[in-house]
């Protein structure tokens, strides 16, 4: 079996160096429990850097999402300060390795509660030779989590369990779907972090963003590319990808 800080080590050293590693394989006995730990590693150097917590993200959020891995329950992984791009602000490919976009709906958590609600994007960038891994790896490599941009907070309206979700490229729509893609109501991610972090020791102090998991397929990040979700009710979120 690999050793944990090595494993931790790679992964943060791919990140930094934007250069993909090459996946782990079942020699690393790697399972999930372990692959929690790993990623406590892998964040705890980036925040010896210097970067600050600031929340959590869910992922594999849809049906379909845990069937293609095989899996019935949902993935988290961290947020820090140093992922948050302003909305409408600008993202440099050349700081990632592979990146993706997709569209998401943020929550702000104050006394165990949904304060307030966003339309927001998610860069997912993973740490992997070809974007492809195990449960365990993707788990460990933070569950790809590299960006995050967050719309306008604002409260949080009678139902979002089925909004209209667009991804839109260069003006054009690419993606299309709903927020009943997201545990069939995105609402229900703060239960599923609470319960999932807090076995791992981590929770959701006020203040805390939380990503409520993927509407839609991501969509791979081009130079120059202007990004924009608009969910229903909520509004939107942008970014633009530079070289």
């Amino acid at each position: 079996m690999t050793d944990l800080a090595t494993i931790a080590e790679q992964l943060d050293r791919a990140a930094t160096s934007r250069t993909a590693t090459p996946q782990f394989g079942s020699d690393a006995g790697l399972d999930v429990p372990t692959a929690y730990r790993i990623q406590e590693a892998v964040v705890a150097h980036r925040l010896a850097r210097g970067e600050r917590p600031v929340g959590l993200k869910l992922g594999l959020t849809s049906r379909a999402k845990m069937a293609q891995m095989g899996v019935d329950e949902v993935i988290w992984g961290r947020l820090t300060d140093a992922m948050h791009i302003p909305d409408g602000g600008t993202i440099s490919l050349a700081d990632h390795i592979h990146p993706k976009a997709e569209p998401e709906v943020a929550f702000l958590v104050e006394g165990g509660a949904i304060a307030a609600v966003a339309p927001a994007i998610e860069v997912i960038d993973s740490r992997y030779i070809d974007f492809r891994f195990t449960l365990p790896e993707v788990i460990a490599d933070n569950t790809s989590a590299s960006g995050f941009v967050i719309g306008a907070w604002q409260p949080v309206p009678a139902g979002i369990d089925n909004l209209g979700v667009l991804l839109e490229v260069d003006g054009r729509t690419v993606q299309i779907g709903s927020t009943a893609a997201i545990l069939g109501d995105p609402r229900r991610a703060l239960a599923e972090a609470v319960r999932l972090a807090g076995a791992g020791g981590v929770e959701l102090t006020d203040g805390s963003v939380l990503l409520a998991g993927a509407a839609t397929a991501a969509v791979p990040l081009r130079p120059g590319a202007h990004v924009r979700v608009v969910v229903e009710s909520l509004g939107t979120a942008s970014l633009k990808a530079i070289p």
